[in-house]
């Protein structure tokens, strides 16, 4: 099931972002991240034009994907960058195939055109399930991240949904 995320599902929401830092694959952060200091990037979230959903199996939360705005100013009103995060013991399961089609799908109904992502060039499960769902690559950003020493490039690919 997914559907708009609550509040109270802020800990299970960080709790998965939180096991994907170690794999250096998904996030630039190097250290664990608060519940409280994700509360704000929560409360941004608006159902009806940038939600925060939620995918929930035996009960409880295993995967979270987002849309965020697309660099602040008003003429990317209409563009979105979506973010997927799953449970390290849901992944492989198809959880983010779900959960990207639903983005695609339902991205006219909160005015966007375009959906983008930003992955590291070296996390190719989400490259190539990007790449299903037709998504190009519209830039490469050669070694603008550091992860443990190691120079990562950072791939954005992006879709015209209308």
């Amino acid at each position: 099931m997914i559907r708009d995320a609550k509040k109270e599902d802020l800990p299970a929401i960080v709790q998965i972002y939180n096991e994907t830092i170690p794999t250096r694959m998904v996030t630039a952060d190097l250290e664990p991240v608060s519940v409280e200091s994700r509360e704000a990037w929560f409360f941004a979230h608006d159902p009806h034009t940038r939600p925060l959903w939620v995918m929930e199996q035996d009960g409880r939360v295993c995967a979270w994907l987002s849309f965020q705005s697309f660099y602040g100013r008003p003429a990317y009103r209409h563009t979105a960058e979506i973010s997927i995060y799953i449970s390290e013991a849901y992944r492989g399961k198809g959880i983010g195939k779900q959960l990207l089609q639903k983005a695609v799908e339902e991205a006219p109904n909160f005015q966007i055109k375009t959906l983008l992502g930003f992955i590291f060039a070296h996390n190719e499960p989400s490259l190539r399930l990007f790449s299903r769902f037709g998504f190009e690559t519209w830039g490469h950003l050669p070694r603008v991240a550091e992860l443990d020493g190691i120079e990562r490039d950072l791939i954005i690919v992006g879709k015209r949904i209308v």
